[in-house]
């Protein structure tokens, strides 16, 4: 996903006198020149993706010491903190209106590539794209990808339990991390930097950290598993005629690629002509319309024997009719402009203001999950009374996560809009949520998603670790 209404700080409080003290007692642990009071907040905030108000401060460590030290000096301030790591984020959740916010952004460093044991250490604020440069200069694979791979940062991608691109072969961000370093709400550090792939001695304590949005602790520094590199990427661009075939092209790619799959993203056709077409700098890869496009890609260990296996799948998949039309790249500039038309989902907010949501539910149900919202939108927008919104999708139907992008008519009507795209989930056991996170946007909507005793026990962790409420305040629970 990209940003779809990025904004700046709002308006700055009144100065609070008591907290001059706290300005310059950070001054003292980080410098003077990495901490920042008001407005000039914004100068961390860079191109973010979403709202952030205006923190009290936001002071920028460069180290887990440094971390620990403004966490007990905030705990005991009484001031709440707002972790920020690339502010890519859709869900608000680094909104700080009245906390600290606390910029990772200093602690980027890699400190360490084990090609024996194919793991890589790294510090939270060390961006997905770096990280992954790093490891394949090094002979290794981070198999992370994601739209944000520029900005997005690990320890972001943790806390949110990112997805992207290559979940469908390699997983979350949750299956790639072996160990955590983490501060706790009264500054206490964890390090739990395990590089073991099987550690089965109780309690898998970095887990609580992982995709709990910055509300139970601060990731400071983490062990990644990386894999071996892989020579053969080969990336298609096809055309289905029907839905129904989807799924059925999906596993015969599977089972006729030997598990070598790593992507399989589909584009519904309102979708694919926004990035296609001016201003879009993208052109049509099929010479016909078609009534879905998917770009798969499979990587593997052999270039030539994995280009043969490729193209006899597809030849196969056109043969039995499950692809109308098919075009595989020959070149790393072919792969990148096929990727660039699924990465330009700016094109999706170029006609007015849009609501994004990110809904996961079995590839089953998604046909008439899709009718369903769309009818939803006609039936509360009727033509004799205006245009109806337009509903944009695509997503990484591999592993069933749907991105929707729904035209807002005007701001108050964003609620409806809410309600209709979320209404059909909890029937379907779809989840509201399958990779942004929940962060300010989706915490009412939560209850559609996780049980009452689910939400008890996520209450209890939280009044465990952080029983001040410092950490992120209002996120996820409220």
């Amino acid at each position: 996903m990209a940003p779809t209404d990025q904004t700046v700080l709002t308006a700055a409080p009144a100065p609070n006198p008591a907290l001059l003290g706290l300005a310059a007692a950070l001054r003292g642990i980080v410098g003077r020149d990495h901490v920042f009071e008001g407005t000039e907040a914004a100068i961390l905030a860079g191109a973010a993706w979403g709202r952030l108000g205006c923190p009290l401060a936001a002071v920028r460590p460069g180290s887990t010491e440094e971390v620990s030290a403004i966490v007990r000096l905030a705990a005991a301030a009484g001031v709440p903190i707002v972790p920020w790591g690339g502010m890519s984020g859709l869900v608000d959740g680094c909104y700080a209106q009245g906390a600290l916010a606390l910029s990772l952004s200093r602690m980027r460093d890699i400190e360490e590539i084990d090609t024996e044991g194919a793991t890589m250490t790294v510090e939270a604020g060390c961006v997905v794209e770096a990280a992954a440069d790093a490891a394949e200069a090094a002979g290794l694979f981070l198999p992370l990808d994601l739209g944000s791979r520029g900005t997005a940062t690990i320890g972001g991608v943790i806390s949110t339990n990112a997805g992207g691109n290559r979940v469908l072969r390699y997983g979350m961000a949750r299956d790639m991390v072996l160990g955590l370093e983490v501060v706790l709400a009264d500054g206490q550090v964890v390090s739990a930097m395990n590089h073991l792939i099987k550690n089965n001695t109780g309690y898998d304590v970095k887990q609580l950290f992982i995709g709990a949005e910055g509300t139970l602790g601060i990731v400071t520094r983490a062990v990644l598993r990386l894999r071996p590199a892989q020579p053969s990427q080969m990336t298609a661009f096809l055309g289905v005629a029907r839905f129904a075939d989807l799924p059925l092209l999906l596993r015969r790619l599977e089972r006729g690629l030997g598990g070598q799959l790593s992507a399989f993203e589909v584009m519904w056709p309102e979708f694919h002509a926004l990035v296609t077409t001016p201003p879009a700098a993208g052109h049509p890869v099929l010479a016909a319309p078609h009534a879905f496009y998917v770009l798969a890609e499979s990587l593997g260990g052999d270039p030539a024997g994995d280009a043969a296996r490729f193209e006899s799948v597809l030849a196969a998949a056109l043969a039995e009719g499950l692809v109308e039309d098919a075009v595989i790249a020959k070149s790393q500039a072919e792969r990148d402009r096929m990727w660039a038309l699924r990465d330009d989902v700016r094109q999706t907010a170029r006609d007015g203001p849009i609501a994004a949501f990110d809904v996961s539910l079995p590839i089953s149900a998604m046909e008439p999950y899709v009718a369903r919202v769309r009818a939803g939108l006609a039936a509360h927008w009727p033509a004799s009374e205006g245009p109806t919104p337009r509903l944009t999708v695509f997503g990484h139907l591999g592993d069933g996560n749907l991105h929707l992008i729904a035209g807002v008519p005007e701001p108050e009507d964003r609620p409806a809009v809410t309600e209709i795209v979320y209404a059909a989930l909890p029937r379907l056991t779809g989840s509201i949520s399958a990779e942004h996170g929940v962060g300010l946007q989706k915490r009412a909507h939560l209850s559609q998603s996780r049980s009452d005793p689910e939400l008890a026990l996520m209450r209890r962790l939280k009044q465990a670790l952080d029983p001040a409420g410092v950490f992120n305040p209002g996120k996820i629970l409220g």
